[in-house]
């Protein structure tokens, strides 16, 4: 530093450094204050404590991400193994997207697709095991989960059609959409 600025702790004149206490000759202001260097000190160490908070607060966003992103890639995961699965399930038709499925266990232990829901069997002969929607991309989505998505996209296809047909504002408009 001293190097760069001209004497220790000041700028010379003609030098581009910069003065670290007040007065331009690199003393402080009153001859022999100590003060003027322990509230630099003191300056110091609060940039450095709040760099590093800025630093930790940016690296726990990072990392809450990170946490993030590896759960919705198990989900993926556990999804594409399902998936997979439920297409290797006996079915003695061929499977359209769009249509529900409901799949049974034989007492042999084979699980089978039927386009009969156990309302519609009566009595059913075997064990059911659950009710999947093929998907257009050819995955599968349990019965019960598409209500709730089909309701999602209502409200989504809603809140689109009704910020379109406002006039430009700044603030967004929920306004009537949780009803």
């Amino acid at each position: 530093m001293a190097a760069e600025g001209g004497a220790e702790g000041g700028a010379e004149p003609g030098n581009a450094g910069l003065a670290l206490v007040e007065g331009g000759t690199g003393r402080a202001g009153r001859p022999g204050d100590p003060a003027d260097l322990v509230a630099l000190a003191r300056q110091l160490q609060q940039a450095d404590d709040f760099v590093r908070a800025n630093a930790c607060n940016k690296l726990t966003v990072i990392a809450e991400q990170i946490r993030y992103l590896q759960e919705q890639a198990r989900e993926v995961l556990d999804e594409a193994k399902r998936d997979a699965d439920l297409h290797h399930v006996a079915c003695n038709l061929v499977k359209k997207p769009g249509n529900v499925y409901y799949m049974y266990r034989r007492e042999s232990g084979q699980r089978y697709f039927s386009i009969l829901s156990p309302k519609e069997w009566g009595t059913s002969p075997h064990e059911f095991l659950g009710a999947y929607k093929l998907q257009h991309d050819m995955s599968w989505m349990p019965l019960e989960d598409v209500e709730r998505r089909d309701a999602e996209f209502n409200l989504l296809d809603r809140l689109l059609s009704r910020q379109a047909a406002l006039s430009p504002c700044t603030e967004p408009n929920f306004q009537g959409l949780t009803k």
